[in-house]
């Protein structure tokens, strides 16, 4: 299982990555399940994500304590807002179909909202 725990983080890091310049691809889910991998198959890549400079603490604080830092949750939920207002504007969606994405978005703010502060922030 190793070898495909390796691939997987790899894919999943060079996903993340990618997610960095492209706004519409996400990119901490990607390095979490990439550090999850690599705690599976390489310590030492998993090191090098957590220990990294400008990815490292995000991922850190949410291994270490399921945390999110306050800037972090602004800009998330702002995305959210402004995601579904644009979805919104340009689908035209139906009442129903407005509703489920609604309430699939709002489960995912709640879920970002209620996560603790990293100790010290």
């Amino acid at each position: 299982m190793r070898p495909i725990y390796m691939l997987a983080g790899l894919l999943m890091t060079a996903l993340g990555i990618i997610g960095v310049f492209l706004p519409l691809l996400p990119t901490t889910p990607f390095l979490l399940v990439a550090v999850w991998c690599f705690s599976r198959s390489s310590p030492r890549l998993e090191a090098w994500l957590l220990n990294h400079r400008t990815l490292g603490p995000p991922l850190a604080n949410w291994k270490r304590e399921g945390a999110i830092s306050a800037r972090t949750k602004v800009v998330a939920l702002s995305l959210i807002a402004a995601s579904y207002g644009f979805f919104w504007y340009r689908v035209q969606p139906s009442l129903l179909l407005a509703a489920v994405v609604a309430l699939i978005l709002l489960a995912s703010a709640l879920f970002i909202a209620t996560r603790p502060l990293p100790k010290g922030n």
